[in-house]
């Protein structure tokens, strides 16, 4: 029982030692090495799917009613918009040093992603409002699928892709990974009541498998990390830069949203980002080494909300204790 019980309070960490200890067991295992040669492009297959399906619960939940424009939307747009030229600036101006050149292209990376798919997932653990949250991921998901053709080729010009190229594969991702999902969702709840009323009464159905897609997601970042060919220095160094924007974006976020009275929705629509868009980006437009700073970016991101849902179970226990 204390084994469930721990399970189920620390559901994220557990997923990121599961992926990372099960992907370093088949790379440092020799007799694996077949095994790992065909569960690799497996796992890779299933994460969209387990996604997909942690979404679909998720949307099965929203009040469609709900889902509008809010003030505190537009705070966290503008704070992304603001990121992005910032990081799009030091970029620039560093383009004539690659080491610091490529921090900062990191940084450039986490803050233009859009809030992730699965941020509605976490905002409802913590007591946050899904339909609303819903809203900003398909405005943000919008809002990047502009900026990243825009801002890219203007750092690096070797990059073969023109705009609307670019702007149609980012709204592809967007649609397959989260649009779908939200219209299953619709369907369900109008045209299948008894599949929806099953899916609503399972509370904490779209978090665990988040937690598989968390998983297989942190595996894949770990591979990405080990065959980048950083040295340990310069692997700190670019988690220490993804480390400090997580932290600008998290306590940002949440300033924005105690202004509106949304500081869990605000502060997870800033700081909770689509790190498999982001990873892709940098490898389009930069290179893969840039992209280990949406890597670590999971890490942190998902460190962080481990230690918000840990606080808020604490709080409500204490609260139906008092």
């Amino acid at each position: 029982m204390r084994i469930i019980r721990f399970l189920k309070e620390w559901t994220l960490p557990c997923a990121i030692t599961l992926g990372t200890v099960v992907y370093l067991l088949f790379r440092w295992t020799p007799v694996l090495d077949k095994a790992g040669d065909v569960m690799g492009p497996v796992m890779e297959q299933a994460l969209p799917l387990m996604i997909f399906l942690t979404l679909f619960v998720t949307f099965c939940k929203v009040d469609f009613s709900q889902m509008r424009l809010h003030r505190w939307h537009g705070g966290v747009l503008l704070a992304q918009a603001v990121l992005v030229l910032l990081a799009m600036g030091a970029a620039y101006l560093l383009r004539a040093h690659a080491d610091q050149k490529l921090l900062a292209e990191a940084v450039l990376t986490c803050v233009i992603a859009p809030t992730a798919a699965a941020a509605p997932v976490v905002s409802g653990k913590l007591g946050g409002n899904i339909s609303t949250m819903t809203t900003l991921t398909l405005i943000s998901s919008l809002l990047a699928a502009l900026m990243i053709p825009a801002v890219f080729p203007l750092l690096e010009k070797a990059a073969h892709m023109t705009f609307w190229a670019a702007f149609w594969i980012i709204l592809q991702k967007m649609v397959t990974v989260l649009v779908l999902p939200l219209q299953l969702g619709w369907l369900v709840r109008h045209w299948a009541p008894k599949l929806h009323a099953w899916v609503v009464a399972q509370p904490n159905l779209g978090f665990y498998t988040w937690g598989c897609a968390l998983s297989i997601n942190m595996g894949i970042t770990v591979k990405n990390i080990c065959d980048s060919g950083l040295t340990v220095w310069g692997l700190l160094m670019i988690a220490l830069a993804s480390l400090l924007i997580c932290f600008v974006q998290f306590g940002l976020g949440r300033g924005i949203g105690r202004a509106w009275g949304e500081e869990i929705n605000a502060g997870q629509g800033l700081f909770q980002k689509n790190t498999g868009l982001a990873i892709w980006v940098a490898y389009i437009y930069l290179s893969p080494v840039a992209s280990i700073g949406s890597g670590f970016y999971v890490l942190w991101q998902n460190i962080v909300n481990s230690i918000e849902l840990w606080a808020h179970d604490r709080a409500v226990a204490r609260a139906s204790k008092s």
